[in-house]
């Protein structure tokens, strides 16, 4: 049987001085990281786990492998493993972080979410799902004090964070932010879906808050950007069936899982969404999601990813924040430029919420003008954000 814990046992073993060094406990270069067991095979092969991590990876076939190499300075994080095995590489030297039963996700994964991972069980209903399921757990918990809940959380964000900066090493990253109460079948819906997809054949990973509305949209355009230009408006008209995520989280998901199985192999692109706004569910057509416990983390990252600039779509009190939590680096930043920001809505961003001007004063402060800008139309945006 895998060797199972209950939350009071999760600790450390006991480890004499001798067993770890200094050397053992700082971040290991990235080549020592093992998040697959065709990686655990290749490192095992050269004959040894000295020092390496091992995050997530079902260990449980690999008991004999376990037995006969040396674990020295390992870190095993949520493997699971015989209790043999188990044994043999703490004697050996090695930490082991157990899987914790009962959990509706992993806090030691070593990859973002897919959108079937997250939606699984959705022909029940949505509530079935790992992502509903995820969102009851973080309500159950996320008041009651719990110190182990609380680092649950925090070691899954931190896995997330580690595998969204593995997944961009070297894109060219474009934030696409919006509100979530956009309407699939408006026409703004479907400028932001035809922004997604104009970013995306022009070589840029969209990113974007990973939920419904204005995200949506833009990772649905992504989607669609390796499909010829009909294939967006057979999805638009799909999914306009099912214009929002209430009253029926499921009805919504189940349309775009439909646009996905009658036109399968679509363009990536990344959705970060929390669980912080779970009654807000992930859209599917973000082929990579990294969903966080804390909202703060899950914002500060996103805008710090989007290294090649972010568009603003029309949105109401969060994106206004997005605006000013991405203006305040680029304003104080002293090395290099600014990154480009878009705003898409003359009346919006000046009249209903009056950010635009804002945002000019402070760029007039800084070297940030001319590398902002207003347009009127979200067809607009993304030749404006190269240009600048």
């Amino acid at each position: 049987m895998p060797d199972h814990v209950t939350p009071d046992q999760l600790t450390p073993a006991r480890r004499t001085p001798d067993h770890v060094t200094p050397a053992d406990v700082t971040t290991p270069s990235t080549d020592r990281e093992i998040e697959t067991l065709a990686e655990f095979d290749a490192v095992l092969a050269r004959g040894s786990l000295a020092h390496h991590r091992i995050q997530g990876v079902d260990l449980t076939e690999r008991t004999f492998a376990l037995l006969g190499t040396d674990t020295e300075g390992a870190v095993f994080l949520g493997c699971a493993m015989e209790p043999d095995a188990a044994a043999k590489v703490r004697a050996g030297g090695a930490l082991v972080f157990p899987p914790v039963p009962g959990l509706p996700f992993d806090p030691y994964r070593g990859h973002l979410y897919t959108p079937d991972e997250l939606f699984q069980g959705l022909s029940t209903s949505y509530e079935a799902t790992p992502d509903a399921r995820a969102y009851r757990w973080f309500q159950e918990t996320k008041t009651d004090g719990d110190v182990f809940a609380s680092m649950l959380r925090a070691v899954h964000d931190d896995s997330i964070s580690d595998a969204l900066d593995e997944l961009l090493v070297g894109a060219r990253v474009v934030g696409v932010m919006g509100g979530h109460a956009m309407a699939r079948g408006t026409e703004e819906y479907a400028g932001a879906a035809r922004l997604g997809r104009t970013l995306t054949r022009h070589g840029f990973t969209v990113a974007t808050g990973g939920g419904p509305g204005a995200m949506e949209a833009a990772n649905l355009g992504a989607y669609a950007s390796v499909h010829e230009d009909a294939m967006l408006d057979e999805a638009l008209e799909l999914l306009a069936k099912a214009p929002s995520f209430t009253p029926s989280v499921t009805d919504w998901a189940q349309a775009a899982f439909a646009v996905r199985e009658r036109r399968p192999g679509g363009g990536a692109s990344v959705g970060i969404p929390t669980w912080f706004y779970g009654h807000e569910p992930p859209n599917a057509f973000a082929a990579h999601i990294g969903k966080y416990f804390a909202n703060a983390t899950r914002e500060d990252g996103l805008l710090a990813r989007s290294n090649a600039g972010v568009i603003f779509l029309p949105g109401a009190a969060g994106t206004v924040q997005e605006i000013f939590d991405n203006a305040t680096p680029n304003y104080y930043s002293s090395r290099g430029e600014p990154t480009p920001m878009v705003l898409v809505g003359r009346a919006h961003w000046t009249e209903k919420l009056p950010a635009w001007p804002l945002l000019q004063a402070l760029a007039k402060d800084r070297a940030m003008e001319p590398r902002i800008a207003l347009v009127d139309s979200v067809d607009e945006a993304a030749e404006t954000l190269q240009r600048l």
